[in-house]
């Protein structure tokens, strides 16, 4: 038996360290946690992702009394795009959360398991990486590909016959 290490690649930037495209993005993250709908968790997350031809796209997340049929922010944005343009691919998502006291978190949010698979496909769907973009008040994490995110991840050609 031998162990095997599994490494991420990514940076650590501070927002005016961003691309001024990067930056936009992020904020336009930020002012989506004031669309959020998270009556129960008091968490609210915000999404932006822009397209291939530049078009922003928001989300936020959206709770509901029965907790499993709730959205995530991420979901909102990429299954609203998906409606909107199913031809365009996605280049970046850039995330942010406040806290349940409202206020921005100091430390990045990541996505759960289910946006991340989402996340996952739509790369595998567009054979294209998607960047991430991970904010919190401390600072921003910088992520060429979700399967930075998902090293061990289950797409397209782990159903394929090997």
């Amino acid at each position: 038996m031998k162990d095997i290490n599994l490494q991420i690649k990514m940076k650590f930037a501070q927002m005016d360290e961003l691309s001024p495209e990067d930056r936009e993005l992020v904020q336009c993250a930020i002012d989506s946690t004031s669309r959020s709908y998270s009556k129960y968790s008091h968490f609210s997350v915000g999404a932006a992702i822009r397209l291939q031809n530049g078009e922003i796209v928001l989300g936020a997340n959206q709770e509901n009394a029965v907790f499993p049929v709730g959205l995530c922010a991420e979901r909102t944005a990429i299954f609203a795009a998906q409606v909107a343009h199913p031809e365009l691919s996605i280049d970046v998502i850039a995330i942010s959360a406040k806290n349940p006291q409202g206020e921005l978190t100091l430390d990045p949010v990541t996505p759960c398991g289910s946006c991340r698979q989402v996340m996952l496909e739509m790369e595998d769907r567009y054979k294209k990486p998607m960047r991430v973009l991970l904010y919190g008040k401390r600072g921003v994490y910088l992520i060429d590909t979700v399967r930075d995110l998902m090293p061990l991840s289950f797409a397209e050609e782990a159903m394929e016959k090997q």
